[in-house]
């Protein structure tokens, strides 16, 4: 009987054994294709995976060493490259895996370029499925063959090439959902059925839409209009100056003013340079100019109105007529708009893409009208209104399409304004001082991107203007004072540089051309 129980017992044993052998070689072959997030492949054979040391998540770059090695610039990828082996770092805009192969593409600002990876002698099932892990956006290192293609890429800017990858390290890893997907940020809001993104959630997440090529381009060509504002005026002997953004009094006067505590009193943000740039021509500075933020407390929730923009304002003293300085403003956006024109035709037609718009004409030197001119073209259109009315904001933009209809042209200069419109500070005209004054504005795409004038530069005159608008000459003392020890005749203006952006591309919202606008119910990001 004791004899029959042990032999059972080394018999079961034997099976016991047997079978934890099997499951421990099992074990073993699942461990071998275990991946880093501690997923499991389903086993084949004794396969190594051969690209071993050919992707993966890069330890956090903290400047322990600095490799000796060419990043090319995605635009640098072009059919000149061709089955040359390159290092690119960039984002990852989107992936798309079957089967083999993964495609994907890369963006690096406002350029993108395709690129693939597919099973072969030197790149795994697992490198594959890796890189069609990896989260949009994230950053990514990749080196691989700039490979032509037979047809061209349509949907990136490197269209006659692709890079077909060796290796792929994620650099800085996006979370994995995001608020907003960048192919849905840039496409045209036209395009029915599909996913766009409202302007709201844009803001919200500025960052993120900020990288679309879109805003990339946007972005560009404004800095461009800031270039070229100065390169123009520099090239006139104009001095760049930097005005106060604190100010102790309302510089416009009203009530549109941020007051802010300063110590143990108050103080204001600046209005406008007006001032400064006055004071400047007082000191003998004779042309200058300056770029800086303004600030309005206007509760206007406008597509054109912003609490903080970036001002672009010039002075300059003249001889006899305030037209010399008028002539000076017309070569200044002339130069703009041909610079823009001749330098930034990538960015302009990346915009057009997404934001469909006329391209933007204008003429040398540009059309003038006097203000009298332009009421008689709307009244000739059916509108009832004054010679000294002011334009309203609707027979604004109806004067820009009869401009443009009868002269070709989206950019105009309105001259001799009516004197009750304008400010305190505008010098009358001296041929009928009780009607009309010595002011222009400019206008693009039938909307005001200058209001400029001659200022008076007597203070005794200075003085009587103010009284007249009801204005205690106490509050001004600063400014008029000013003007007491001997100023030249001087006039002058300011552009918004986010509103002619906005004009000259088309745009209908000043808040795409804002980098983050600040509005009445905008305070971030």
């Amino acid at each position: 009987m004791d004899n029959m129980d042990s032999g059972d017992e080394g018999q079961l044993s034997k099976k016991a054994l047997k079978k934890q052998q099997k499951d421990a070689e099992k074990a073993a072959k699942k461990a071998q294709y275990k991946k880093q997030d501690g997923k499991e492949n389903e086993p084949k054979g004794d396969d190594k995976d051969v690209s071993e040391g050919c992707y993966g998540d890069l330890v956090m770059i903290q400047s322990r060493e600095r490799i000796d090695r060419k990043i090319y610039a995605l635009k640098e990828l072009t059919s000149d490259l061709a089955d040359k082996k390159v290092w690119v770092r960039a984002r990852l805009q989107t992936s798309r895996s079957k089967g083999k192969q993964c495609f994907f593409v890369l963006r690096q600002q406002k350029w993108t370029v395709q690129g693939l990876i597919y099973v072969g002698d030197k790149i795994s099932k697992q490198m594959v499925k890796f890189v069609a892990g990896i989260h949009k956006e994230s950053i990514i290192d990749v080196e691989g063959y700039v490979r032509t293609v037979s047809q061209k890429v349509e949907s990136c800017t490197q269209q006659d090439v692709e890079l077909h990858a060796e290796q792929v390290w994620v650099v800085s890893a996006a979370e994995p959902r995001l608020p907003l997907l960048i192919e849905d940020a840039s496409r045209p809001d036209s395009e029915e059925g599909l996913a766009t993104v409202n302007q709201d959630t844009r803001l919200d997440n500025r960052v993120i839409d900020l990288r679309t090529t879109t805003n990339q381009a946007i972005f560009r060509l404004e800095a461009g209009v800031c270039k070229l504002f100065r390169e123009v005026l520099d090239n006139e002997g104009f001095v760049e100056i930097h005005t106060p953004k604190i100010i102790s009094a309302a510089s416009e006067g009203g009530a549109n003013v941020f007051k802010v505590s300063y110590f143990k009193g108050s103080a204001y943000l600046a209005q406008s340079p007006q001032l400064y740039k006055q004071m400047c021509i007082s000191a003998d500075f004779e042309k200058v100019y300056t770029v800086g933020g303004v600030f309005r407390a206007e509760d206007s929730n406008t597509h054109r109105h912003l609490t903080e923009f970036v001002g672009a304002d010039m002075e300059m003293c003249f001889n006899y007529h305030y037209h010399e300085v008028l002539d000076v403003l017309d070569k200044l956006f002339v130069s703009i708009f041909k610079g823009l024109r001749d330098r930034y035709v990538e960015e302009i037609a990346t915009v057009g893409k997404q934001y469909p718009a006329e391209p933007f004409k204008f003429l040398e030197p540009s059309l003038r009208l006097e203000y009298k001119e332009g009421v008689a073209m709307l009244r000739e259109a059916g509108i009832e209104m004054e010679d000294d009315e002011d334009l309203s904001t609707p027979n604004e933009k109806l004067l820009g399409r009869l401009v443009k209809a009868k002269y070709d042209t989206d950019f105009y200069i309105l001259d001799k304004f009516p004197l009750a419109v304008r400010p305190f500070y505008t010098m009358p005209d001296p041929n009928n001082p009780a009607k009309w004054s010595n002011s222009y504005d400019f206008f693009m795409r039938g909307e005001e991107i200058m209001s400029g004038a001659q200022r008076i530069h007597d203070a005794k005159f200075l003085e009587e203007r103010a009284k007249l608008h009801g204005i205690d000459i106490e509050t001004i003392k600063g400014y008029i004072d000013a003007f007491r020890y001997g100023a030249p005749p001087h006039a002058g203006g300011g552009i918004g540089l986010e509103r002619v952006t906005m004009l000259y591309l088309g745009l209908d919202n000043i808040r795409k051309s804002s980098l983050f606008p600040r509005d009445p119910k905008r305070l971030t990001p």
